[in-house]
C-alpha cells in the first residue's frame, strides 16, 4: 500500500520555520509542514492546506523541489512524500493540536530531534536543488539504506 504525501518547508533565509509534532505520527519530532492527500485534491493544494490548519497561515508561490519515497524493513507500507518550499506566505503563525510552529536559523536547525533523513535532503532544499530520494528504515526507524540525487526538474 502507497500513501501519497505532501510536506512544504517555509523558508525565508537565513530563517526556517518548522514544528513540533504534537500528536500521531511523527509525534515529538520537529518536521516540515504537511500529510496525505485527500480524494480530489492535487499535490499543491494538499501542501497549502496542511500548512493553514497546521500552521494557521497561507503560503504562496510554492515551489516543488522533490520527491521522497520511505518503506520500513519487514512493513509492506510505501509513502512518497513531495516536498515543496516557499519564502512567501499571508497570516500569523500559530500553533495547532497538531504542531507548535518554531523559527529556526539555518545553521541550528535542530536535525537530532528530526527524522534521520532530514539531514540528507533539507540542506539540498535550502540550496535550491531538486531531488529524488530513496530512504529505507529498521524498525526503530533509523537508515538502513538510502539513495539521493540531484536532479535537474520534477
Amino acid at each position: 500500500m502507497k500513501t501519497l504525501m505532501t510536506l512544504l518547508i517555509v523558508h525565508q533565509h537565513p530563517k526556517i520555520l518548522l514544528g513540533m509534532k504534537k500528536r500521531g505520527f511523527g509525534q515529538g519530532r520537529w518536521n516540515g509542514f504537511g500529510g496525505k492527500v485527500e480524494k480530489n485534491e492535487n499535490l499543491e493544494d494538499t501542501a497549502k492546506r496542511e500548512v493553514f490548519e497546521e500552521a494557521g497561515i497561507r503560503v504562496e508561490n510554492i515551489e516543488k523541489m522533490g520527491i521522497l519515497n520511505f518503506s520500513w524493513y519487514n512493513k509492506q507500507e510505501l509513502i512518497e512524500v513531495h516536498v515543496f518550499k516557499t519564502n512567501q506566505f499571508n497570516g500569523t503563525i500559530k500553533e495547532s493540536e497538531e504542531m507548535e510552529p518554531k523559527w529556526f536559523d539555518i545553521d541550528q536547525i535542530p536535525f537530532t530531534a528530526m527524522w534521520s533523513d532530514d539531514i540528507h535532503w533539507i540542506p539540498l532544499l535550502l540550496d535550491n536543488k531538486k531531488f529524488n530520494g530513496i530512504f529505507v528504515f529498521d524498525d526503530n526507524d533509523q537508515i538502513l539504506k538510502h539513495k539521493i540525487k540531484i536532479i535537474k526538474q520534477i
